[in-house]
C-alpha cells in the first residue's frame, strides 16, 4: 500500500525511517485555524484536516481513477502548560516567554496523528484519530541560557519553542511517555496502528 506523509517536518520524516517506513512526503494546505481549547481534541482535529485535505488531492488527481490503496498519515504536535497551548513562536519575544513559563517545570506535549486508509476502486475510507501525551520535565533555565538558545534559531519552527533532540537537551531532566511524541510522532502507537489496519 503507498503511504503518504502529510508534513514538511524533517523529524517526522526522520521517525518514519526509523520504524522502517517508505513514506511520500504530500504537504497538506489544510487551514489550520481550529477553535479548540483542549489540547487533545485540537491534535486530532488538526492532523484529520492534514490527513483529510492530502488524500483529496491524491484522489483528484489519480486515486479515485486508479483504483490504488493507499494510506495519508496527518499529524499536529503542541504543547501545554497551566491549561495554555503553546504551538510555534511568532517571534523571538514568543519563544522567550514560552520557554520562561516551561523553566523547572513540567509540561505535556501532545501529537495527534490521523491515518486516511483507501481501499481504493471507489470504496470508502476509512478515517482514524488518535493522540498520545508524554509529560517532559525542564530544568530551571536563566534569561542567558534562553537567550543563547533562541540565538541558535532552533525553536522558532517547533511547538512549545523547544526541540528535544536537538539544542534543548540540557534543559530536558525527564520524561514519562513517548520520547519521539516530543519529537513530533509516536512511533511505538503509530507503527502498531498501520499493522492493526493492514497497512503494513
Amino acid at each position: 500500500m503507498k503511504i503518504y506523509l502529510a508534513s514538511a517536518s524533517p523529524r517526522r520524516r526522520e521517525i518514519m525511517e526509523k520504524i522502517g517506513i517508505d513514506a511520500e512526503i504530500r504537504v497538506s494546505g489544510a487551514d489550520e485555524d481550529v477553535d479548540e481549547s483542549d489540547p487533545a481534541e485540537l491534535v486530532e482535529q488538526l492532523s484529520a484536516r492534514k490527513a483529510v485535505s492530502v488524500a483529496d488531492e491524491i484522489d483528484s488527481e489519480t486515486g479515485a481513477v486508479s483504483g490504488q490503496p493507499y494510506c495519508v498519515i496527518g499529524a499536529d504536535t503542541v504543547v501545554s502548560i497551566d491549561g495554555r497551548i503553546l504551538g510555534k513562536p511568532v517571534d523571538e519575544a514568543d519563544a522567550h516567554r514560552m520557554l520562561r513559563s516551561l523553566s523547572g517545570r513540567t509540561h505535556q506535549v501532545y501529537t495527534g496523528v490521523t491515518l486516511v486508509i483507501s481501499p481504493g476502486k471507489d470504496a470508502d475510507c476509512d478515517v482514524i484519530s488518535f493522540h498520545e501525551k508524554t509529560d517532559v520535565i525542564f530544568s530551571e533555565m536563566s534569561d542567558e541560557e534562553i537567550d543563547a538558545y533562541i540565538a541558535t534559531g532552533d525553536p522558532m519552527d517547533k511547538a512549545g519553542a523547544y526541540g528535544v533532540q536537538s539544542y534543548a537537551a540540557p534543559f530536558v531532566s525527564g520524561m514519562h511517555g513517548d520520547y519521539y511524541n516530543v519529537m513530533g510522532l509516536p512511533a511505538c502507537r503509530l507503527y502498531h496502528e498501520l499493522k492493526l489496519q493492514g497497512v503494513i
